[in-house]
């Protein structure tokens, strides 16, 4: 009877997360969206999209690597960011 409670608070975790990861992603450029799938296949997860003047950076971590994506669908690999656990 536990293990089934324990799976239940699990499945409704990664529900929580996957409408987390959808309202992250209505937010993307077509641009973005192109590129943050292409990263996708490397194993690479959205994990928030920072607002500047100059658009949305889309901001993409694999294995504690993080990776960028420009509001033009540019993608860095090696981005001169800090993220702050």
């Amino acid at each position: 009877m536990q293990a089934m409670a324990q799976r239940e608070v699990l499945l409704e975790r990664r529900r929580q997360q996957n409408v987390i990861i959808d309202a992250l992603w209505e937010k993307l450029s077509l641009a973005q969206k192109f590129a943050a799938s292409s990263l996708a296949q490397f194993g690479y997860d959205l994990t928030y999209i920072r607002n500047s003047n100059a658009g949305n950076l889309a901001i993409l971590l694999c294995n504690g690597n993080a990776a960028t994506i420009s509001s033009e669908g540019e993608i860095d690999t090696s981005p001169d960011i800090v993220i702050r656990n």
